[in-house]
């Protein structure tokens, strides 16, 4: 995999500098900062390693959690995590593991393990057959030094509650799995979701989510590194409240044609919201995009 455009924090967080300005050989940089330092990689241990990194090889894990580190200083964080065709579908067949691929399903486990919570819709979950996150051992040190648990709690966000409370994601998570409604879901099921081991939280007045709510319902339970993984309705209600901090977005280099929805649905905003390029890898075709909120 190859590092095609890296873009330093400061640079992204800089609204005076054009977006055309915004090139690997024309992004400002502060004299007494190195690309490698505001990547947060070591350049020594690199050579040491004898790693070029705009060479076309596979990353380690270690590398991919350096590169898609959260922010330093933030008092909640929510990054989504989407694959989209060239030609804007967000899955195919109803389901978006036919246009991943290899380094994009690394880079999906690497998201995974360095959050506290993994927030999807109801409808994500029966189509994608979602199972409890998996503590992995390459990441366990990782995560025990930022104080987290084994393996981060999936986060249901649903108003209905329509969901089968027998699957495993309810009755054998290693870390609880937490599902987020309105106050005014329907009892029986908020009752029947507890029997089964899940924790309810409340974050909507009415019969659905309010989706600027979900962060802070999670960050009082101490959950702050967020990442969504959609589906494209969730998605795009986390757009419209103003409440997402970063995409990660996976370019697939592939067309389908037909009328699958793209990575983010429902009503349109008014005036469109514009987020800073931070980093380009490529491999195989595919880039791995990640933009952050201006």
């Amino acid at each position: 995999m190859r590092r095609l455009f890296p873009v330093t924090d400061p640079t992204a967080d800089r609204p005076d500098i054009r977006a055309e300005d915004r090139t690997p050989d024309r992004a400002p940089r502060r004299q007494d900062e190195t690309t490698d330092r505001e990547r947060g990689l070591d350049e020594s241990t690199d050579r040491e390693r004898g790693l070029d990194e705009s060479a076309d090889r596979e990353w380690g894990l270690d590398e991919l959690a350096d590169a898609y580190a959260y922010p330093a200083g933030e008092a909640t964080w929510l990054r989504a995590n989407m694959v989209s065709t060239l030609d804007g579908a967000a899955h195919h067949d109803g389901r978006s593991h036919p246009i991943s691929g290899d380094t994009d399903m690394r880079i999906f486990g690497t998201l995974r393990s360095l959050a506290d919570a993994v927030i999807v819709g109801a409808e994500t979950v029966r189509k994608e057959g979602y199972r409890p996150a998996k503590a992995r051992a390459a990441f366990e040190a990782r995560r025990a030094a930022a104080g987290q648990s084994p393996a981060p709690a999936i986060v249901v966000v649903s108003a209905g509650l329509d969901l089968d409370f027998s699957l495993p994601l309810f009755t054998a998570p290693l870390t609880p799995t937490l599902l987020v409604t309105g106050a005014a879901a329907p009892a029986e099921r908020i009752a029947a979701a507890e029997k089964a081991g899940a924790v309810v939280l409340i974050a909507g007045e009415g019969a659905t989510v309010e989706p600027e709510r979900v962060a802070p319902a999670l960050a009082e339970r101490g959950l702050t590194r967020l990442l969504t993984e959609g589906g494209p309705r969730l998605l795009g209600q986390f757009v419209a409240a103003g409440a997402l901090d970063e995409l990660c977005l996976t370019v697939s280099p592939m067309l389908t044609s037909g009328d699958a929805q793209r990575i983010a649905g429902g009503s349109a905003l008014t005036v469109p919201d514009r987020f800073a390029l931070t980093s380009v890898l490529e491999e195989a075709g595919f880039l791995f995009t990640r933009y952050r909120r201006t």
